[in-house]
């Protein structure tokens, strides 16, 4: 059951990071959307994968009796689908805005610090 999510993660791991590397801000928006999930999706392969039996302790004892699911990586992903989703809210607020103001999402026509004909610094003192 772990290798079909392995082999997800992967795929996930390296569409974020080919997506991230873009000159292209709505590329790069996806590409971070894309790496909270493979991080979400590892978290929770980490956390052993047992649908069946629900992490309760029985009457009585200290323990659970039998291998059970662990709750902390699904608490962590919860957690970490909130803040991913506050994260991407900004993101998408700051790309669409900076789509506003100059027109295009291409990281390299975005230069309006470094303009085209400003003559280069002297090279010493």
């Amino acid at each position: 059951m772990e290798v079909p999510f392995v082999l997800l993660i992967g795929l996930f791991f390296s569409a974020a990071v080919y997506l991230m590397l873009s000159k292209f801000l709505v590329r790069v928006l996806l590409g971070v959307v894309l790496l909270g999930n493979a991080v979400n999706l590892l978290i929770f392969t980490n956390g052993r994968i047992l649908r069946e039996v629900p992490p309760i302790i029985p009457a009585g004892h200290d323990v659970p009796q039998a291998l059970t699911a662990n709750p902390l990586p699904q608490a962590l992903i919860l957690t970490a689908i909130v803040i991913s989703f506050s994260f991407f809210a900004f993101l998408l607020v700051l790309v669409y805005r900076a789509y506003q103001d100059l027109g295009t999402d291409n990281g390299n026509e975005m230069r309006l610090a470094e303009p085209e004909n400003d003559p280069l610094p002297p090279t010493g003192y």
